[in-house]
């Protein structure tokens, strides 16, 4: 049975994971690096991205704590670095910048451009499968403190958005034509208003946790 609390873990989880991934963001630079790719492929380069990237996704899921927890590093210090980390993050989608956290930098989309399998790299890593997303992941599995019910709305969070990741990329053509950049852009900065807002209050938890202020 859903519990609210189990409601307000899986929407904290979706906006963040869709904020960061950027199905529809994502979904252009698909269009663009496809661009003259016949639809076949273009689909299996879809398929293909979307899957590794899910598979670098949930082992970060699923063994990204345990590596921190390992290392000695702290529940107060991961939240307050990753809410640091995409508070960068979502200041960039204010502003309608790309940035190597969520998408290719100028050097790796000239890379790119001379690769004949761009599913791996870029688009599975760093344009799915970025730092923010990574960082995010981790983030959110730990702040569900082992609750096993808890982590599986994070972990259905995170296949919803790639599977709307999926579907954005074999109709990024016509997501493309029927947002237009100003479309593509609106909606960044809506999603980066909520994820910097998610952002802040991870740092407050952070701090509030740490015994600094005590």
């Amino acid at each position: 049975m859903m519990t609210p609390e189990m409601l307000e873990i899986g929407l904290v989880a979706f906006t963040t994971f869709f904020a960061t991934v950027g199905p529809v963001d994502s979904a252009a630079l698909f269009a663009a690096l496809t661009a003259g790719v016949p639809t076949n492929q273009r689909r299996r380069t879809a398929t293909k991205s979307v899957a590794i990237a899910t598979i670098i996704l949930l082992i970060f899921v699923f063994f990204g704590a345990d590596v921190l927890h390992y290392m000695g590093i702290s529940m107060a210090a991961l939240k307050t670095s990753g809410g640091i980390l995409l508070l960068l993050v979502g200041i960039d989608m204010v502003l309608a910048k790309s940035s190597g956290a969520t998408s290719t930098t100028d050097d790796e989309a000239e890379e790119a451009q001379h690769r004949d399998d761009i599913s791996v790299f870029p688009l599975a890593t760093p344009i799915i499968a970025g730092p923010g997303t990574i960082g995010a992941s981790v983030l959110l599995i730990a702040n569900t403190e082992g609750n096993v019910k808890f982590q599986a709305m994070v972990v259905m969070a995170l296949v919803a958005n790639l599977l709307i990741v999926l579907i954005c990329f074999l109709m990024a053509t016509q997501l493309q034509r029927l947002l237009g950049i100003t479309g593509l852009n609106v909606i960044s900065r809506i999603l980066g208003v909520l994820l910097c807002a998610l952002a802040v209050q991870f740092i407050f938890d952070g701090i509030g946790t740490s015994g600094l202020l005590a």
